[in-house]
C-alpha cells in the first residue's frame, strides 16, 4: 500500500497499467486497492500543481499563523473547524512553536486577504494574534520544481 500511495504522490496521472507495472501486480489489484483507499477517505483528493506565474492569474496566497486560546473540551478543533469553512481558506494545520494553527490562503489582492484577516480571523473569539507573509514565488511544492531553469551543460553546477 505504501509504495502504491508513494507512486500516486508522485504522479497520480499513472494509469492503473503503469502502476501495476511498477509494482509487479495486476491491473485489477491496482483498480481495487485504490478504490478501497478512496472508499477509507486515505486518498482525500487529486490535485494539479500548477506555476501561477505562467498564468493569467493575478491570485495572491498568503501564510498566517494564529495564536488561540484552546477551547476546554475540543482544544484547537473548534477554532480550526470554523476557520476552513471560509472559502479563502486552503489549508489549516495545528502546529507546535510560537503558534497554535497555520493557514494557507487566497485572496484577488493583497487587500483582499489583509481584511480577511483583519475583519474575520482577528475578530474570532479566541484569536490572540496572527503572523501574515504573502508568497512572492514559489519554487518548489510536493516535491515539484515550479521553476526549474534551463541548465547550461557548460557550467560547472550544472
Amino acid at each position: 500500500m505504501n509504495d502504491l500511495l508513494n507512486l500516486l504522490k508522485q504522479n497520480a496521472r499513472l494509469t492503473n497499467a503503469q502502476l501495476a507495472d511498477m509494482l509487479g501486480t495486476s491491473e485489477a489489484d491496482v483498480a481495487a486497492k485504490i478504490a478501497d483507499l478512496e472508499k477509507r477517505g486515505v486518498i482525500r483528493g487529486y490535485t494539479a500543481i500548477v506555476n501561477e506565474e505562467l498564468t493569467n492569474s493575478t491570485e495572491v496566497e498568503a501564510l498566517i499563523e494564529l495564536r488561540v486560546t484552546p477551547k476546554h473540551d475540543t482544544g484547537f478543533d473548534d477554532v480550526a473547524k470554523t476557520i476552513m469553512m471560509y472559502d479563502e481558506v486552503e489549508s489549516v494545520s495545528l502546529m507546535s512553536g510560537k503558534y497554535d494553527l497555520a493557514l494557507t490562503v487566497k485572496g484577488r489582492s493583497l487587500k483582499e486577504v489583509a481584511m480577511f484577516v483583519s475583519q474575520r480571523l482577528s475578530a474570532m473569539e479566541g484569536v490572540l494574534a496572527t503572523a501574515t507573509s504573502f508568497v512572492l514565488k514559489r519554487y518548489k511544492e510536493k516535491n515539484i520544481l515550479i521553476d526549474e531553469e534551463e541548465r547550461d551543460e557548460r557550467s560547472m553546477w550544472g
